[in-house]
């Protein structure tokens, strides 16, 4: 911190305020629409999801925020915050802090210095609570802050404010660089099985492939170690589109299981049920496993490769096959019928299955290099408030960006 900067809590230089505790069996007066922590992102607000509650006219001064209030998450997401800028005032929940500062122009330096505090880990240390964390009101007014005069604070937001719409910018431009790298190898997928051509035929999957579900298996059988590995939905962790499943967290020995349970290397398993539905997760086994009754697997025959069965399934969306109204799921009848055009040429597959495995690699190369310069421009976010906080933001960061993101 340089000299001449202050120390203050902010209950020293602001007014803090929690929202209204929703209680419908309580709450007089006219619903109003209010904002939960879930509304509050950092740096603005999310408006697509408001709800009401009543509040009653002598309430609306003490729960709602107005232009240049501070409104910070109590619980959920701890310290996260955003100004509220509209001319129009909110009201707010309980699970919000509104922060007014004496002096309004503090409002956005203690944003930025919030996120820092996040960013770095120290934020944590003044929440509450071993499993659900809170920002308690006694915590934010003993919440200290470091001040420097009003003009170097002026100059130094200017600084932040320049760099991070220009971060904002950069990093936009690179998400959607890795999105097109993804949608290139999608729409390289569709064509691959769109191909109509001397010697391709189409099958049913039913007609060429066996469906298995997995089995439930008593949990005093699992293992830290054994001759199988017994793979739920959990472990199916997201690691690139063609992640083969190697090993597990937990085992089961061949002889406590049948040998129908077991799907062998080169099975294509999927999540059948419930909300894994919509990950959209496909695998290719490496090594023989056993799956949870929550995974589809499916067996090729002899009649097509298994990475070219895998292949298929990676442009098939299981988010448009599962069904129930409200648990959503995966049956045979939804798979089996599902149509496969393929060359019916074993060499031919291979040379399919090859050009497949040098395109993907080629993608996951340029989105290894996409995800490396978000990063980058994380980790710069960071070095420039570090910088700001201690006094070292002396001028304007745009070429530095600009490298950041090359």
């Amino acid at each position: 911190m340089r000299p001449g900067w202050v120390v203050k809590p902010i209950g020293q230089i602001a007014d803090a305020c929690l929202g209204k505790m929703l209680d419908k069996n309580k709450n007089k007066g006219t619903p109003r629409p209010y904002l939960r922590n879930l509304n509050v992102r950092w740096f603005n607000f999310d408006l697509s999801d408001v709800l009401e509650m009543r509040f009653e006219d002598d309430e609306r001064e003490r729960y709602t925020a107005r232009k240049g209030d501070l409104l910070i998450c109590e619980g959920g997401y701890p310290g996260r915050a955003a100004i509220w800028e509209d001319d129009k005032p909110i009201y707010f929940q309980k699970a919000i802090h509104r922060v007014r500062f004496h002096e309004p122009e503090r409002a956005k330096w203690f944003l930025y210095y919030l996120l820092y505090c996040d960013i770095g880990g120290s934020l944590r240390s003044h929440f509450t609570g071993a499993g659900i964390q809170h920002f308690t009101g006694e915590a934010l007014k003993r919440f200290r802050v470091p001040l420097p005069s009003p003009p170097e604070q002026q100059r130094i937001v200017a600084i932040l404010d320049e760099a991070f719409a220009g971060l904002a910018t950069a990093i936009a431009n690179v998400e959607q660089n890795l999105k097109n790298a993804r949608d290139l190898f999608d729409s390289y997928l569709h064509s691959a099985f769109t191909h109509k051509g001397e010697g391709w035929v189409e099958r049913a999957i039913g007609e060429i492939c066996e469906l298995q579900s997995g089995t439930t298996v008593d949990k005093r059988l699992e293992r830290p170690t054994g001759d199988v590995p017994y793979l739920k939905v959990a472990d199916m962790t997201f690691a690139g589109n063609a992640e083969r499943i190697l090993t597990s967290s937990r085992f089961l020995n061949r002889a406590d299981i049948k040998a129908a349970s077991v799907l062998p290397i080169g099975t294509t398993i999927f999540p059948k049920r419930g909300g894994a539905i919509a990950t959209n997760k496909k695998r290719l086994t490496a090594v023989p496993i056993c799956a949870d009754l929550n995974i589809m697997g499916v067996l090729p025959s002899t009649a097509i490769l298994p990475e070219l069965v895998f292949m298929y399934f990676l442009s098939v969306d299981m988010r448009e096959l599962g069904s129930g109204s409200s648990i959503p799921q995966i049956n045979n009848y939804d798979v089996a019928p599902l149509k496969i055009h393929f060359p019916e040429a074993n060499i031919a597959q291979k040379k399919l299955v090859h050009e497949f495995e040098e395109y993907q690699t080629a993608i996951k190369g340029l989105e290894e290099v996409y995800r490396q310069k978000i990063s980058r421009l994380a980790e710069f976010k960071r070095s420039i408030l570090e910088k700001a906080f201690s006094g070292e933001l002396t001028s304007p960061l745009s070429q530095a960006i600009k490298e950041a993101a090359e």
